[in-house]
């Protein structure tokens, strides 16, 4: 595979990042996924917004140029034989000393990386998928919100989990604050529905203020749904009509069927997609049409 690096186009096995990348020694950067419609990505300027504010917010001297990313986009797709792509935008902080830095990162590094996106089910989009309960709690965030950051060992250790629970495939893991209130999937935010009324955790829970969770919450004002960001626990959302989870890749998919820590199981609503969850999905897909 070929691959973006600092606005040129390399194969994978050219680039190379330095021991010395605080990127690598510390976990600074961050990073962007997104998926393309009709080659072009999506919400791109919402993800380029993102990622300029956590960029600032750390220290990393980079504000991104939308259209010469739009472009090194193209040109990568093409050199890979994409027409379509799942696409994952990187900002390391670039060399430095070993030890902690008082001041700004001058020289970040950049990485385009691409690759197919995952084959769509219709059938994921009608009967769901399972979401799990985890004992792996959501940790606190780096600063005042949670960034899209390298750090990502809390993710990755929660997969384990999920992993390691042997769930049907395709399903995805709850992680809980530690006090108890309801945050987000492994790789997803979490909306529910009840009375004709639309629910998410608050981003003062810690979850990451996702682009896709965003644009759902407009698409349900636009639509008359009242829509509430707060503080919910495990057993509001057992008694949810309608669950789904989001993110820029697989957008909105239904959830339905809960599973707790002991291995017990609750089916969700009528165990198909809810009809708040198809009209909000045709909703984001007619948008990306656009």
């Amino acid at each position: 595979m070929n691959i973006g690096w600092n606005g040129s186009i390399k194969r994978q096995e050219e680039a190379v990042i330095s021991v010395y990348d605080h990127g690598f020694l510390y976990g600074m950067g961050l990073f962007e996924t997104f998926r393309t419609y009709g080659g072009i990505p999506y919400l791109l300027d919402r993800h380029l917004e993102r990622l300029s504010e956590g960029c600032r917010s750390i220290g990393i001297r980079y504000e991104p140029d939308e259209q010469q990313i739009r472009s090194w986009l193209r040109e990568l797709m093409a050199s890979n034989g994409l027409i379509e792509a799942y696409v994952r935008l990187t900002v390391t902080a670039g060399e430095g000393i070993v030890g902690l830095p008082s001041g700004d990162y001058e020289a970040p590094n950049v990485l385009l990386l691409v690759k197919p996106l995952p084959a769509a089910s219709p059938e994921l989009y009608r009967s769901g998928r399972e979401l799990v309960r985890l004992s792996t709690l959501r940790n606190t965030p780096e600063g005042e919100i949670r960034l899209k950051s390298l750090h990502y060992m809390n993710n990755i250790l929660a997969k384990r989990e999920l992993t390691a629970i042997g769930t049907a495939p395709g399903a995805e893991g709850l992680m809980l604050t530690k006090e108890g209130w309801l945050s987000e999937g492994i790789v997803s935010n979490l909306f529910f529905a009840r009375g004709g009324r639309l629910y998410t955790p608050s981003i003062a829970t810690g979850i990451l203020p996702g682009v896709t969770r965003a644009r759902v919450l407009e698409l349900a004002a636009q639509e008359g749904v009242e829509a509430e960001e707060g503080f919910y626990t495990w057993e509001q959302i057992m008694q949810a009509e309608e669950i789904w989870v989001t993110n820029s890749v697989q957008e909105l998919v239904p959830v339905t069927t809960l599973r707790d820590t002991e291995g017990r199981t609750r089916s969700v609503g009528t165990g198909q997609a809810g009809p708040m969850t198809a009209r909000l999905l045709s909703l984001y897909r007619e948008d990306t049409n656009k």
